[in-house]
């Protein structure tokens, strides 16, 4: 039956209560706003996964010049968002811990829908872990040829569910488990950005904080639409050898790549502290591993932390050594076989690269390193401005979130000085900026600020 028109604009007016009164409360509820438009066509400028697209460069298109950094609005949702929005349009999409999807309006931060798709699992109920309660974790992806966002939730039980949304109305179409193929559930964690690839979506695991219990690094796969069942690939390890960095795969040459963490194993090599690229129905391609692989995963010094990116022609490659490596994208040189390695940083999170400069997340701010046509390493600045965020680029700047100090600063490319700064609250590890529409929204333990003058 048809709403009246005064039952329609109570609607409305309780979205718009709960958008300034920060966000829906315990226990949530699903919101539909009448007034939200139907899905825009997708445009260079959106920013539809993690750092803009599948080469996770991080690079915003035709931003213009930085201006005047200021608060434009600050959305309150039911939970922390660890994962990039998503700017699609006039809409900014977000996620929660506490397993809600959020559809917010890009110019005043208003909730256009919310749906909530599953109780979140208590730390409680986790072998280990630092993040309470653990929701949806990683950033989702927008696929503009069935106009459908994908978030994968880890619910009650420590089920994970790849969630199918319709990104105009809410309203859920699909739900999937994506469970890893081994090992205990409970004990794996889900935090690496998905991919969309050739009508699939691609879904990376890694353990808790920890590294408790019996968990194993895997890809599992999906198709958007249907009911054909997963394909996945785990790492031939008896434990761990997790796939956690938050960007995610990298395609690069028709392979998804994936940054692998340490091992159980210090004498036989068992697949881990790794360069993994995988074939689109995730067949093992190729494999990088440092000679220092066994000292690595004998202290926890492994290239799981950092996603890799293609740089100059070459794949760069960090992690908690602190060693920068190039490969061969084409022959990633199995164990010792990198091109060139330098001393960087301990990094942690997803570069940004523009040419052959690449923006290396460390933890006392990010260092410029660029990569030569023969693929030497050289570093170049380092900023003590800012640290802990993995930064992205646009309008002339690098941008990165410190996130101790909770502050957004925009960096001169060339220098590293800081050219601006504003406070945005407390943010969680590894936060990220999405550039769209002359504004940077940065994810919170809160929800989003959105910051107008990027």
């Amino acid at each position: 039956m048809r709403r009246s028109l005064a039952a329609r604009a109570g609607a409305v007016l309780t979205v718009l209560f709960i958008a300034a009164c920060g966000g829906p409360k315990h226990p949530p509820r699903d919101v539909r706003d009448p007034a939200a438009s139907p899905m825009p066509s997708v445009t260079a400028a959106d920013w539809t996964t993690y750092h803009h697209d599948n080469s996770r460069a991080g690079v915003a298109p035709a931003l213009a010049p930085l201006g005047t950094l200021s608060q434009a609005w600050e959305a309150r949702l039911d939970g922390a968002v660890y994962g990039q929005p998503l700017a699609v349009g006039d809409r900014i999409f977000a996620a929660t811990e506490n397993d809600t999807v959020y559809a917010l309006s890009a110019d005043s931060g208003r909730v256009l829908w919310s749906t909530h798709v599953g109780t979140p699992v208590p730390r409680s109920k986790l072998p280990c872990g630092n993040i309470d309660p653990l929701g949806i974790t990683s950033t989702m992806v927008y696929d503009p040829a069935t106009g459908l966002l994908f978030a994968l939730a880890e619910i009650a039980g420590g089920e994970h569910v790849l969630v199918s949304i319709d990104a105009a109305t809410g309203e859920i179409r699909q739900r999937r488990n994506a469970d890893p193929p081994r090992g205990d559930r409970l004990a794996h964690q889900q935090r690496g950005a998905l991919n969309l690839v050739d009508g699939r979506v691609y879904i990376p695991y890694g353990g808790l904080a920890g590294d408790c219990a019996k968990y194993f690094g895997s890809v599992v796969a999906l198709p958007t639409t249907g009911d054909a069942g997963p394909i996945s690939y785990t790492v031939p390890t008896s434990r761990e050898a997790g796939i956690w960095a938050p960007g995610g795969g990298t395609l690069i040459g028709g392979s998804l790549m994936y940054a692998v963490g340490n091992g159980e194993s210090t004498t036989g090599y068992d697949g881990s502290d790794s360069v993994l690229a995988l074939s689109r129905d995730l067949k093992l391609v190729d494999r990088f591993a440092p000679a220092t692989w066994s000292e690595d995963n004998a202290s926890d010094a492994d290239l799981g932390s950092m996603t890799p990116v293609l740089v100059g022609g070459y794949v760069y490659a960090d992690g908690k050594r602190g060693v920068g490596y190039t490969l061969r994208p084409g022959r990633l040189g199995g164990i010792g076989g990198q091109v060139s390695q330098a001393t960087v940083c301990r990094a942690f999170g997803a570069p940004a690269v523009l040419g052959n400069t690449v923006y290396v997340p460390c933890p006392d701010g990010p260092h410029a390193v660029t990569v030569d046509p023969s693929g030497a390493i050289k570093v170049g600045w380092k900023s003590g401005e800012a640290g802990g965020g993995s930064p992205v680029i646009g309008g002339g700047a690098v941008w990165v979130v410190d996130v101790k100090a909770g502050v957004l600063s925009a960096l001169d490319p060339a220098t590293g000085a800081v050219r601006q700064r504003i406070q945005v609250g407390d943010v969680p590890h590894f936060a990220s900026p999405t550039l769209a529409g002359g504004r940077a929204y940065v994810p919170t333990m809160r929800g989003v600020v959105a910051v107008a003058g990027a």
